[in-house]
């Protein structure tokens, strides 16, 4: 996988922002890594029958949909973000949820102001409109090749036939089995006689593989109208939910402006409102280019990028939300002025406590990701969740569409923590028809002569974990360094760093805590990165699957 390189001397400069005409071929294959080895299939077999990186996401997405349920599916939303080679085109496609027409924002509240229980992360209520099938026409119709009906036959036929449990299904499937229960449709497809299937155990998804027929035969109207939607609407309001046909119908994708930037000369390209993760990964990379990382002891890089994560969490709850309904300053936001303002503060031997950080002037775990290149240098960066494991276990029946609970991604009381510990503000507050705010940041990379396509579920861990990517690509690692390195992460409040073992030694966390810092050991890993890498100066590709999850990164050749 080696091609010659083009003669002659390029100004580092010019590439930075040329980087898809500066090397006359294109790359020598193609690069797919998702999180599980059928959705890898489903994308290669696509790619291979002439479909481009476009049509393969529709491929990856849709194959997720069937065999990883606790990560995503047609009863969620996603991020696709897109860049198209030919011209430099970049794009965010937003299928993101939106609240029903009769959300309100006290909804999950009680007669006492106190958020009630569990509504808004189990059962019907929990759901948003799903945007997942409408970006599957619509990526399809306007940058894919080939029709929906071929893009999606992986997907059904895997739907049909079924695939075979594993042991990540199984702690994900425990994890949720009251709220599946609860769900006699959801229960019967994703158990087996209600208990937790045995690894090995076949799941077959008759009532999908009809649905996405459905959607692949008529488009938007096979999910959003018709028999379908109103399966959907009828077992979800049967159940206790608020859906009506108007919502299903008037979903609309949104194509967005990425958010860009620079740091230590990579350009960065990433997910726009309403995912906070591109904004609040500038914030973080504008603050750390102020300070030399490479020659500093360990506790100092780790205190320095501790502290950006801390700063950029904090303008995610003041700041961020749906931009069609709030009016948030993406360019002050992700400018350096704002960076060396909200940075000046930070000091090489104290933390600063989060609820010490001076007020700015004013003026959104388990999810899935993909990374993919074709042959020509397109590429496909996409982060797609249902939001909690098995989202909110609710399947409509007749419809083999498992509901996502995203509403819990709004604040359903602006000051207080969500699932996942992220405090919304009033910019995140519920209405009808908004998209919640999330952390999803699927990122382009490049250098002069590299590009990566990154990114990776983890709930509110996502940002800081694509941004560690970021800075190991800075630092010239190899993609499999980048998703096997051990993790940390701060997101404001809790005040707290959280690591996986071995992310930070003994002798680091006691010069961390002597800083003021409180430093928390987790018992487990976290996250599932993505990695498709393009060397265009020798020609070399990576696919790299994080060894966290049950993945698969393959690189083809011509």
């Amino acid at each position: 996988m080696v091609r010659a390189r083009l003669a002659g001397i390029i100004a580092a400069a010019a590439l930075l922002f040329t980087t898809s005409q500066a090397f006359a071929d294109g790359p020598p294959g193609a690069a797919v890594a998702t999180a599980h080895p059928l959705a890898t299939d489903a994308a290669v077999e696509i790619l291979d029958q002439g479909g481009n990186a476009f049509d393969a996401a529709v491929a990856a997405t849709a194959a997720l949909a069937v065999v990883e349920p606790y990560g995503s599916g047609i009863g969620g939303g996603g991020f696709w973000l897109l860049h198209r080679e030919a011209d430099d085109f970049q794009t965010m496609v937003d299928g993101r949820e939106t609240a029903p027409g009769q959300a309100t924002r006290d909804m999950y509240l009680d007669e006492s102001g106190e958020v009630r229980g569990r509504d808004s992360l189990d059962g019907p209520l929990a759901a948003g409109i799903p945007g997942t099938p409408a970006a599957l026409v619509h990526i399809t119709d306007e940058y894919g090749e080939l029709d929906l009906a071929t893009n999606l036959e992986p997907a059904i036929r895997y739907a049909r036939d079924g695939f075979e449990v594993g042991e990540h299904y199984r702690r994900m499937i425990r994890f949720r089995l009251d709220a599946v229960r609860d769900s006699p449709a959801a229960a019967a497809v994703l158990l087996d006689d209600g208990e937790v299937p045995e690894e090995g155990h076949t799941i077959v998804q008759t009532d999908l593989a009809l649905t996405l027929e459905r959607l692949a035969r008529d488009g938007l109207d096979g999910f959003y109208r018709g028999d379908v939607a109103e399966r959907l609407v009828r077992g979800t309001n049967e159940a206790g939910g608020i859906w009506s046909m108007d919502d299903l119908a008037d979903y609309a994708v949104v194509e967005r402006e990425p958010v860009q930037g620079t740091y230590q000369g990579l350009r960065i390209t990433s997910a726009a409102p309403p995912s906070a993760g591109g904004i609040s990964l500038m914030t973080m990379l504008n603050i750390l280019s102020q300070h030399e990382l490479r020659n500093k002891p360990e506790a100092e890089r780790i205190h320095l990028k501790v502290e950006a994560m801390r700063r950029a969490y904090r303008d995610r709850q003041l700041f961020l939300g749906d931009p069609d309904f709030v009016d948030i300053p993406i360019e002050r936001l992700t400018s350096m002025a704002h960076a060396e303002a909200i940075g000046a503060d930070v000091e090489l031997d104290r933390a600063t406590p989060s609820e010490d950080l001076p007020e700015p002037e004013r003026e959104g775990e388990d999810t899935t990701h993909f990374s993919i290149i074709d042959r020509d240098g397109n590429r496909v960066g996409a982060t797609l969740s249902i939001n909690y494991p098995f989202g909110s276990g609710f399947m409509p029946p007749g419809s083999g569409v498992l509901l996502n609970n995203e509403m819990d991604d709004f604040a359903s009381q602006p000051g207080k923590p969500n699932a996942y510990g992220l405090v919304g503000g009033e910019a995140n507050a519920i209405e009808p028809g908004k998209r919640p705010l999330s952390s999803m940041t699927p990122t382009f990379v490049e250098s002069d002569d590299r590009v990566a396509v990154i990114g990776s579920p983890g709930g509110s861990r996502i940002i800081t974990q694509v941004l560690l990517g970021v800075i190991s690509f800075s630092d010239h690692l190899e993609p499999e360094q980048w998703v096997a390195r051990p993790r940390f992460h701060h997101q404001y409040l809790p005040d707290k760093i959280e690591h996986e073992p071995g992310a930070i030694s003994v002798q680091t966390r006691r010069a961390l805590t002597a800083k003021g810092h409180t430093v928390r050991p987790m018992l487990r890993r976290y996250g599932d990165m993505q990695v498709a890498f393009w060397n265009r100066g020798d020609g070399v590709m990576d696919a790299v699957s994080d060894p966290r999850g049950g993945g698969e990164g393959r690189v083809t050749d011509e």
